[in-house]
């Protein structure tokens, strides 16, 4: 899977209900993942797919999008954590 421009259109900041940021174990290292809700269809990204860096900045845009999500998230390391970063229901 790779976040392209094209995957972003399906993304319009007007329609995204939730943003919510997770943490998984996975034994040595974590993954940190990002459910984006839109109309009760959650679309599912993690760390580690290419172009995870323009999906952050396009989602950094939605007004009061939690700018800490990342250090919330982080800590404590190997620990299941939930953080949501927008809600707008």
């Amino acid at each position: 899977m790779t976040i392209t421009p094209a995957t972003l259109a399906q993304l319009q900041l007007p329609d995204i209900d939730a943003v919510i940021f997770s943490k998984r174990d996975e034994i040595v290292t974590d993954l940190i993942c990002c459910d984006v809700d839109i109309a009760g269809r959650v679309w599912t990204f993690h760390e580690e797919v290419k172009g995870w860096d323009i999906l952050i900045a396009h989602l950094s845009a939605l007004p009061g999008f939690r700018a800490d999500w990342y250090e919330a998230v982080v800590k404590p390391p190997f620990a299941a954590i939930e953080t949501v970063a927008f809600d707008r229901r």
